[in-house]
């Protein structure tokens, strides 16, 4: 029996949402569509296997073929970023990040973190985040120049003397110099741990610095750029090896969810093809486009550019808000999301700025001609935020360039 017979309701939204996706532009940077191999081994049987431990030392019986499966993650993994170490076992990134302070710290231990509102992330130390009231979190900011200081993030270490050192955010928009940050956690003795999760297929691609040579530990989700299905990793080095997988298993998960673990091991494979060096040069590409295009019409780029994926945009020059120019886009067939600016005088939920990436509309094959058109489009949109016709129109040209470049042909539900 097919899900539409027996459950057409769930098969209805599932069609619609696949129909959305076809026909839309996905900007959202930490989005991307994943392949039809890495669907099928998502929705695999391998959902049946309870699987608590790790392979070769499970608490159920039957795991032999589990073990198989993790253990190509695992090494896959361990290829692809140079680690020692590797659990591919949190359920997604904001677990993988508590796994790892529980891994490295005891409860009240200091932590010297990236403020959300300047490009990191809620399990950085955000206030209202459970993490926030078991460590003591200290957020460090960028400069007017919109970039980590290093001499600053010296000072705050040196003041506040860290147990560990964080850095990898979820809205900055250039490099981070690891090696930098290593040698100020030296000076103070401090732990590092980078948590790499929105540019991790951009770093397994070789168009960005890796950090798990260098740091303690990293994190990381697998989908975004890794381009793989929603789940997290941790890797570390070997010395802490057995106090991460205490701290996944039993500290704070149980059985892992192996299909996921089998997809995650398709999506690996693939991020060691050739084609995928390609694939995340082109990302960087066509950001790069976006930033010149955005430049040419008088927007406020944050952090000044981009060298990944994504660009952070302070809308409030055009005359609307970050929810609004969010709405609009929305109306015209393009998805970015409505993000909080360095020192936001609005609020999270109506703030003064956009998010908005290449990765997805780069895996449908678009390339640097195609950003020119679709900035352009942004553009026109912001314009017209309050002009429901045009917003229509522009949705119909997004459309027909979406038939161009067509995704999950033979899926239906």
């Amino acid at each position: 029996m097919t899900l539409q017979n027996y459950d057409p309701a769930i098969a209805n939204s599932l069609q619609a949402e696949l129909d959305r996706q076809r026909e839309g532009l996905e900007m959202i940077p930490s989005e991307n569509f994943v392949s039809p191999a890495v669907l099928e081994a998502l929705g695999s049987i391998a959902t049946n296997k309870y699987s608590e431990g790790y392979p070769g030392k499970r608490y159920y019986g039957g795991c032999e073929n589990i073990d198989v499966i993790e253990q190509l993650a695992i090494d896959r993994a361990k290829k692809i970023f140079g680690a020692q170490h590797v659990n591919v076992q949190p359920l997604s990134g904001a677990p993988a990040n508590i796994a790892a302070y529980e891994a490295l710290l005891e409860h009240g231990d200091t932590i010297l973190g990236m403020d959300l509102s300047h490009g990191g992330h809620l399990t950085h130390g955000h206030p209202v985040t459970q993490s926030s009231k078991i460590y003591n979190f200290v957020r460090y900011k960028t400069d007017a120049q919109g970039l980590i200081d290093l001499d600053n993030l010296r000072a705050m270490a040196i003041e506040h003397k860290p147990k560990l050192i964080l850095v990898g955010y979820s809205a900055y928009s250039r490099e981070i110099d690891y090696a930098g940050i290593k040698q100020i956690a030296n000076e103070v003795g401090a732990l590092t741990m980078a948590d790499m999760a929105h540019i991790a297929g951009l770093i397994a691609g070789g168009q960005m610095n890796n950090p798990v040579p260098i740091f303690d530990l990293v994190t990381t989700t697998t989908h975004k750029t890794l381009r793989g299905p929603r789940g997290g990793m941790i890797l570390c080095k070997a010395k802490h090896a057995k106090a991460v997988n205490k701290a996944v298993f039993p500290g704070l998960q149980g059985g892992p969810h192996e299909n996921v673990i089998a997809a995650k091991a398709v999506a690996f494979k693939e991020a060691l093809e050739p084609e995928f060096k390609i694939y995340a040069a082109q990302i960087k590409k066509n950001a790069k486009i976006l930033e010149q295009e955005f430049l040419a019409r008088d927007y406020k780029l944050m952090f000044g550019g981009t060298d990944n994926h994504l660009l952070l945009i302070d809308v409030t020059n055009k005359g609307l808000s970050g929810k609004e120019a969010d709405h609009a886009l929305d109306a015209a067939g393009i998805t970015v999301n409505k993000n909080m600016i360095p020192d936001d005088p609005r609020s999270p939920m109506d703030p003064s700025g956009i998010r908005l990436g290449t990765p997805a509309i780069t895996t449908r094959g678009m390339k640097e001609d195609e950003m020119k058109i679709i900035a352009g489009w942004i553009d026109e949109a912001i314009i017209n935020w309050q002009n429901p016709k045009k917003l229509a129109n522009i949705r119909a040209s997004v459309k027909e360039l979406t038939k161009k470049f067509p995704l999950y042909r033979e899926l239906k539900y």
